[in-house]
């Protein structure tokens, strides 16, 4: 596609709806891109607002050329906002962003000059969750010609990414319009099918995906569950479209079956959930699993999650719960065993696990395979089958950065030790991780290092992946230079009505004991 100089390289489409102050941190983020302001436009959608929204976007592109606004009657969802932005948009590359969200400084100019370097169809730069969880995984590292294949593409189904206009206007990839869940989904998944070529960003954090503190949950009671599960049925549809029966659509149906049916059926989203919501869940789940996916599907799953497909697939909503109880109470532990600065960089090393209460997580190894303890009756050895969770099991080393919440993972050398469980039945076992990094704060995160930094451990096993903090932050004055020296604690001071005492009893001659 050829650009004329009256045609900018993006278009940012903004569905706006009520979102009151919070879209002030999004406009302050489109105004400080490094990107030209001749070179990109935003498109606000206003569906139909009822707060001062309208007033306010109608004040804003009057003052800023490369932004313009279109109001709407009320659609009740942000898919017909998305449309319309694409059909009024004239840059080569659209940009779908929230109201609410916000970008990081040279998001746009990094984000272009990755797709024109490589002719991608699409990009997908790093996201960083505020309240909300985003596909840490995925951007591990930089990928330019990233697929479902050989990346954890299908881990990321927002729409919150760059996409070449004339790809999805030459195959009319649209959002479904109505009010209805995963609207998302369908989009996206048929992108990743068609682009020519996808990269992936994760060297710079391009966009913030926040949660509204008034905004809540999408909780079990405003989730209809045979509506949401047959709008789920349309993704796969997409995924069906595309593959044949095998590896990679099982795969690709593990997503939505991890996703949006074993997680609703786990841990504290089953235990906060009314029962009969979970029962229309189930129900729903029973059906897909049993109408649409292959053996396969549930076989890849880790045992924890493939025992709550299958006692949702068997109707076991008590066993289900039990499971849940117990789950709620596994967390990540680690000790900071090591902690030296030698200028610039520091070298850590940690040792961590996964601890049930406050026991490990136990393993059993029996006639050759390493089997999960689980608290729950009649679940057979090939489900509870953990042995190749557990060759894989790991522990990474992140570091936050607390003030923008940026998370880089660090080069780690580790390994894995096995630890006879005392008391336990024979072969018992649990798991203990061990791991060294050297960050060097010249370099780590691209030099852009001023601020606070907490370090993490986080720990990968049986599809789990929890984290925990270690202590001692690290506060870097500015970008590139050493850290500062922790400050050693303040001794505890007296209270001044101790300290009187303590001064009459000497001047008394009594012994201050």
């Amino acid at each position: 596609m050829t650009i004329t100089a009256n045609e900018p390289k993006v278009s940012v489409v903004v569905p706006a709806y009520n979102p009151g102050p919070y879209i002030e941190k999004l406009i302050i983020s489109l105004q400080r891109q490094s990107m030209p302001r001749d070179q990109f436009e935003v498109l606000f959608v206003d569906d139909g607002s009822t707060d001062e929204t309208p007033a306010r976007l109608d004040e804003l592109v009057a003052t800023e050329p490369n932004m313009r606004v279109l109001h709407i009657e009320n659609s009740g969802w942000p898919s017909r906002p998305r449309n319309l932005g694409v059909d009024q948009a004239r840059g080569e590359y659209v940009f779908f962003a929230d109201d609410d969200d916000w970008f990081g400084d040279e998001a746009l100019e990094r984000l272009h000059a990755c797709a024109h370097e490589y002719d991608a169809d699409m990009v997908i730069g790093k996201m960083v969750g505020h309240g909300r969880g985003v596909p840490r995984e995925l951007f591990r590292r930089n990928r330019f010609d990233a697929t479902l294949e050989n990346a954890p593409l299908i881990d990321s189904m927002t729409c919150h990414k760059l996409f070449r206009r004339s790809m999805l206007l030459d195959n009319e990839i649209r959002f479904p319009e109505g009010r209805r869940r995963l609207e998302d989904h369908v989009m996206v998944v048929r992108s990743y099918f068609v682009a020519r070529r996808i990269c992936v960003l994760a060297d710079y954090a391009c966009y913030h995906h926040f949660r509204r503190p008034d905004a809540g949950n999408v909780t079990a009671t405003r989730l209809d569950p045979e509506g949401y599960y047959t709008n789920l049925r349309e993704a796969l549809d997409v995924v069906d479209g595309y593959t044949r029966p095998g590896p990679l659509r099982d795969r690709l149906h593990r997503r939505w079956l991890r996703n949006e049916m074993v997680n609703r059926l786990a841990g504290k989203a089953l235990l906060e959930a009314p029962e009969d919501w979970t029962e229309k869940v189930a129900h729903q789940v029973r059906n897909i699993i049993r109408d649409r996916f292959s053996p396969g599907v549930a076989a890849g799953l880790p045992p924890r999650q493939r025992v709550v497909a299958y006692l949702a697939e068997q109707g076991r909503l008590g066993d289900l719960r039990s499971l849940a109880e117990w789950e709620t109470g596994i967390r990540a532990t680690a000790t900071l065993d090591r902690r030296d600065l030698d200028g610039t960089v520091l070298t850590v090393e940690v040792s961590g696990g996964l601890v049930s209460g406050e026991q490990p997580v136990t393993f059993v190894h029996d006639e050759g395979r390493d089997l999960l303890t689980l608290p729950v009756p009649e679940v057979d050895a090939d489900r509870a089958d953990a042995t190749a969770q557990v060759a894989a099991a790991k522990m990474d080393l992140v570091a936050l950065r607390k003030e923008t919440s940026e998370e880089v993972f660090l080069p780690v050398e580790s390994r894995t030790e096995r630890i006879p469980a005392p008391g336990g039945p024979p072969g018992a076992f649990h798991l203990v991780h061990r791991s060294t990094t050297r960050i060097d704060f010249a370099t780590l995160n691209g030099g852009r290092t001023e601020g606070t930094w907490v370090l993490k451990a986080r720990i990968h096993n049986c599809g789990w992946t929890l984290d925990t903090r270690l202590p001692k932050p690290v506060k870097v004055p500015a970008d590139g230079v050493a850290p500062t020296p922790p400050t050693p604690p303040e001794p505890p001071r007296v209270p001044l009505q101790a300290r009187i005492g303590r001064r009459i009893r000497r001047l008394l001659g009594v012994g201050t004991g």
